[in-house]
């Protein structure tokens, strides 16, 4: 059974007449996404310290944003870190949209967390997302001192498309020799083709539809060639061994669903450490919509609870 409060959510969002993701162009939908957060997100939690900063991108600066968590800005100490890659279907989203989240996971799990503005879909396509993700772990290790963060312990984590960049910067940065400590996939997209079961029997009337995943692809990804590129699906890279640990997240009523489980499969498979939990009455996106779909705190509390596990 779908959960009343995201059956309610669904309903309010067809009341006010909030339009479907693939009936608007990408600048006007970037600008409802945000404003859509006063709906789904509750009050931003205070944390010890957030700094804005820019790093050398691919294609030029790059903003990130830096959170530590309450308590930990007072003092000097070198905190574990979670590179937080934001969702949006590579097309959509930014600082602004995951902030909240950003906010909960830092105080949650005790650790520090950055917020990665990557270039988006359609005046960037692929691999561009993919690009940025990985300078910015880089950057982030490479200055950890300066950061305040423990550069043996970093993860990478992220929702929807950010789900997606992280699975595919653990791989990257595996095969570069510099293993990442842990991956936070939440829904993630893990194969492009979209041939899972769950694609069509939860294709339309859950938030994200199949309508809205043609289009985000559409703008991030058109050439169908490049589908089967693993850094575009993490799901058919050949080798999966040697991963870091991960907690897999996903929603009962979501078309992602069983592209999740299958690389929550696959990683097990390769023999590498991975829990997956499946949010079994719930939509895509309510991670972040804890306001309107109070389940979501539970997989916070999750997320968090591994991600102090895992970075200690």
């Amino acid at each position: 059974m779908l959960d009343p409060r995201a059956r309610a959510l669904i309903d309010k969002m067809i009341e006010l007449g909030i339009p479907a993701s693939h009936t608007l162009p990408p600048l006007e939908l970037r600008r409802f996404y945000r404003e859509r957060g006063a709906l789904t997100q509750p009050e931003k939690p205070a944390v010890g310290e957030v700094r804005d900063l820019t790093a050398p991108g691919p294609a030029g600066p790059m903003a990130l944003r830096l959170y530590r968590p309450a308590g930990a800005a007072a003092h000097a100490a070198a905190l574990p870190l979670l590179v937080y890659i934001h969702g949006g279907g590579w097309t959509i989203g930014d600082l602004e949209t995951h902030d909240v989240p950003c906010r909960q996971l830092a105080n949650g799990a005790g650790c520090a967390v950055l917020a990665v503005d990557y270039r988006l879909g359609p005046e960037h396509r692929f691999p561009a997302a993919v690009e940025d993700t990985l300078a910015a772990i880089r950057w982030a290790r490479a200055n950890a001192e300066a950061l305040g963060i423990d550069a043996a312990r970093i993860a990478a984590g992220g929702d929807s498309a950010g789900g997606n960049l992280a699975a595919v910067a653990a791989i990257a940065e595996r095969d570069a020799g510099k293993p990442l400590a842990f991956q936070l996939l939440i829904y993630p997209a893990t194969d492009m083709r979209a041939v899972a079961e769950s694609h069509r029997t939860n294709a339309q009337g859950y938030l994200l539809t199949a309508d809205s995943i043609r289009y985000y692809r559409g703008h991030y990804i058109p050439d169908e060639a490049q589908w089967s590129d693993w850094r575009a699906s993490p799901l058919l890279a050949k080798d999966l061994t040697g991963l870091p640990p991960a907690l897999v997240i996903t929603a009962g009523f979501d078309p992602l669903r069983d592209e999740g489980r299958q690389y929550a499969d696959a990683l097990s498979a390769a023999g590498n450490a991975c829990e997956y939990v499946c949010f079994e009455r719930q939509v895509h996106g309510f991670f972040a919509m804890t306001k309107a779909i109070p389940e979501g705190d539970m997989a916070v509390a999750l997320a968090c609870a591994a991600l102090r596990r895992a970075l200690g």
